[in-house]
């Protein structure tokens, strides 16, 4: 069995306390203000997937939610007004072609 994730043990996936480590490294390198903890990742792919078109039901399935009311509840936003704004990452400097 492999793991998309790998721990430091040999067959064994990555542990909760090294991806909070993770995150919290990238959070101190990146400057930002807001956390970056595992869960504002995940809020932050369900509301991408959200601007992207998803429909609410396909994002319950991505994350794992049994309610579609949990899922309504972590995109806490309005449809529209998400829909209607640009993605951060359309900010990001994109590499010259080489």
């Amino acid at each position: 069995e492999t793991w998309l994730f790998p721990g430091d043990r040999a067959g064994e996936p990555i542990t909760r306390d090294a991806v909070g480590h993770a995150c919290a490294k990238a959070h101190d390198l990146s400057g930002l203000s807001k956390p970056v903890t595992p869960h504002s990742l995940r809020h932050a792919f369900a509301v991408h997937l959200l601007e992207a078109g998803a429909d609410v039901r396909t994002i319950q399935l991505l994350l794992g939610h049994r309610s579609l009311a949990t899922t309504a509840h972590y995109l806490r936003i309005a449809t529209n007004k998400v829909c209607a704004t640009s993605s951060p990452f359309e900010l990001l400097p994109r590499p010259a072609p080489t």
